[in-house]
């Protein structure tokens, strides 16, 4: 791909225009989305997720600041709706964020949580196919906790980032939540905390527990991205923790050079398989939307709430439910495309 390929950075508004009309499902933008889509494969997606009150909207602001300094432009898109990113934090950090949202170089959006979990991933994918089709060297993908909604957006990005904090109640709720099967780095902000030393430690520990032995093997399904276990093994990335303050700047630059070699390394051969998972993952959600849509419009109104009245009298188990209605469907039909 020539330099000639990538689209004409296009302005702030214009892009949110788009990406309003690609969560939409607005048929014009999903249209530029599929002309866009292989001009895109050259920005570096990195996702930074992490529990509540671990600062991950200040270390990604940081980050973006030190990615500035070094000329790449950047874009954030936030899935967390407390982060500054979406307006829903306290006015002194809205005003620290404030330099970020007036920058060219930097574009800003955040998303709502809709639920579905496969919803908030498709979504996301797009966004970030046209920022990175837009010409942003860096997109910050960041969510918040470590719940099934956050591994699928995770799958998203080719880095992703996990942060945690001393004196949350738990000093390691990563561990908890097996987020650990997801991190490519993992940073303990809020370093000069009590008690982050025992945070860095305990996580330390837990990756090398966590990590089998050399000629371990798993078979984890289609898709399936343990990247503790992969990238120490399978492709020799060791999981780096690293502390970090990030409201004084103290550590950001070792997390930017982590992302940064992680690059170097996934650019080694290691990224194939994965963006090949990732494609297939992505594959497959789709797949599912689309054949969902399809039994949606076949099946009848009135059989569908009967069953769920069957299901709510307790007559009829779920299962059986979704069986009736699968065994409704017309065998042998002329189907049309589902947009």
């Amino acid at each position: 791909m020539t330099d000639d390929a990538r689209p004409t950075q296009p302005s702030k508004r214009d892009l949110a225009r788009l990406i309003t009309g690609i969560e939409n499902g607005e048929p014009n933008a999903l249209r530029t989305l599929r002309e866009w889509y292989g001009r895109a494969g050259r920005a570096h997606i990195v996702g930074v997720t992490g529990a509540p009150g671990s600062g991950k909207s200040t270390l990604v602001a940081a980050l973006t600041r030190l990615a500035r300094s070094r000329g790449q432009t950047v874009a954030i898109v936030s899935v967390d709706p407390s982060s500054p990113f979406t307006g829903g934090a306290i006015l002194g950090d809205r005003i620290r964020m404030r330099e970020l949202f007036e920058d060219e170089g930097v574009f800003i959006r955040s998303m709502a949580n809709r639920g579905a979990p496969g919803g908030i991933a498709r979504s996301t994918a797009d966004i970030a196919a046209a920022l990175d089709a837009a010409g942003y060297d860096l997109i910050f993908i960041e969510t918040v906790g470590a719940g099934q909604a956050e591994v699928e957006v995770a799958r998203v990005a080719e880095t992703i980032v996990v942060v945690e904090a001393p004196g949350l109640g738990d000093d390691i709720q990563a561990i908890k939540a097996g987020i650990l099967e997801i991190a490519d780095i993992l940073v303990v902000n809020k370093a000069d905390r009590e008690g982050a030393e025992r945070t860095a430690s305990a996580l330390q520990a837990a990756l090398d527990l966590a990590t089998p032995s050399a000629g371990a093997t798993g078979h984890h399904g289609p898709g399936a991205l343990h990247r503790a276990e992969a990238t120490a093994n399978a492709t020799g990335w060791r999981v780096p923790v690293l502390k970090t303050i990030a409201t004084e700047g103290n550590g950001v630059e070792d997390v930017l050079d982590a992302i940064a070699r992680h690059r170097r390394h996934l650019s080694q051969g290691a990224g194939a398989q994965r963006r090949a998972q990732r494609l297939e993952h992505e594959v497959m959600i789709r797949l599912r939307d689309l054949l969902l849509k399809r039994a949606l419009q076949q099946i009848e109104p009135a059989r569908y709430r009967a069953l769920i009245e069957a299901c709510v009298a307790r007559e009829l188990h779920p299962q059986d439910a979704a069986q009736a209605l699968l065994n409704a469907l017309p065998r042998e039909a002329d189907h049309a495309p589902v947009e």
